[in-house]
């Protein structure tokens, strides 16, 4: 009988997915993984009852609950490299990479090598093929709750340990599942957003890493029309939280963040979602994965998505020199933000994908910005 550890979070989808294998005959035992200490309370992330419901959950299939802290792990592998980004002026995805360096490495590789496990599983909404005599990461049959975007990190050689149980399913027929069993999660809400930020405005969460630094915010005309707290705080296509929203022209209508400056602590904002400097035609990709390496056919187009959720558009790839490649889409995009993870598929394999160094918009503002920064007292 084959053994197979699976991530259980307390969630309908992972409770579901333990079921499944104990059904096909698997022998299987579930892991609880803790990645966040600070701030773990009701309002935020509430693992205890999280784990409360994993426990009520294993007790009912009668299989074996372990639990593991990967708290220091999360901080040094994931959250301090969300923060180094976060200076930079960028906008890390950390759900991608926490995939990468905790679910699919530290949690493999304890399972395989310390819990003597043949495979490990988790809820995710994705499937695996072989293809051409090679592993492959395929998108879920629910393309609504379709979840390969957050998966592309992952290796060949990890995905024939990997079992994805519901991937075949749609979320429906998964609370369905959960129903008839009685499960008591079988209605819990979906998790959305980080679980360390919880309900709160980013801004009051990431104020206590990265201090306050006052900077103006300026039109496309060189305009200024107000302030922000710091530059860092802010991503492109960022409507809310930037309190100039009564600051109206003879456009009428909300400002958005259209790019910023981080060492002069300057964002430039223009109003209209659909405004041209918001729109890209091309970006430059770097920290390239490809989870077979296959040679890309240049002459083919292929699908991308550039944060998850939207819907794909075709692009064509051209090679760059170190190691990075220039993508351009079939139709313009809003909001392409350097940092955040775009994806490739072909059909419905997940092919790979990079992080965004720099877009190209339509169209690019013209002004000099001065230096207007000043700590908060």
């Amino acid at each position: 009988m084959k053994k197979v550890i699976i991530a259980m979070s307390g969630g309908v989808d992972s409770s579901v997915s333990a079921w499944i294998l104990k059904n096909k005959g698997y022998h299987v035992e579930g892991l609880f993984m803790k990645n966040w200490e600070e701030d773990d309370n009701k309002n935020y992330c509430n693992s205890k009852k999280d784990l409360q419901d994993t426990e009520t959950i294993c007790e009912q299939l009668k299989i074996k609950l372990h639990k593991m802290n990967f708290s220091i792990e999360y901080w040094n592998n994931v959250f301090k490299n969300c923060i180094s980004e976060y200076k930079l002026g960028k906008t890390p995805n950390p759900d991608i990479i926490c995939n990468k360096e905790i679910k699919f490495k530290l949690f493999l590789k304890f399972a395989l090598n310390k819990m003597n496990a043949d495979y490990i599983a988790t809820g995710h909404y994705a499937r695996t093929k072989i293809i051409n005599k090679k592993y492959s990461l395929l998108k879920g049959i629910d393309k609504k709750k379709d979840q390969s975007y957050f998966l592309y990190t992952i290796k060949n050689y990890q995905i024939k340990k990997i079992l994805f149980p519901i991937g075949h399913l749609k979320k429906i027929e998964v609370r369905k599942i959960a129903n008839k069993l009685n499960f008591i999660n079988a209605n819990k809400k979906d998790s959305t957003g980080i679980c360390f930020i919880g309900k709160r405005k980013f801004i009051n969460f990431i104020e206590k890493y990265i201090p306050n630094k006052i900077g103006k915010i300026i039109d496309i005309n060189n305009n200024t029309i107000g302030k922000h707290k710091n530059a860092m705080y802010y991503t492109l296509g960022q409507r809310k939280w930037l309190g100039i929203g009564g600051i109206k022209n003879k456009k009428n209508s909300p400002w958005y963040v259209i790019d910023k400056d981080i060492k002069k602590n300057t964002l430039i904002v223009d109003q209209n979602r659909y405004t041209p400097y918001l729109q890209s035609k091309s970006l430059i990709l770097n920290k390239i994965h490809w989870i077979n390496k296959e040679k890309i056919n240049l002459n083919l187009e292929y699908e991308i998505k550039v944060r998850y959720n939207q819907k794909s558009t075709k692009c064509k790839i051209k090679k760059k020199k170190n190691k990075e490649i220039k993508v351009k889409f079939k139709n313009p995009i809003i909001a392409v933000t350097p940092g955040q993870s775009i994806v490739f598929y072909f059909n419905d394999i997940c092919l790979g994908g990079g992080i965004i160094k720099k877009n190209i918009p339509i169209k690019k503002y013209n002004i000099k910005i001065n230096n207007y920064s000043k700590n908060i007292k």
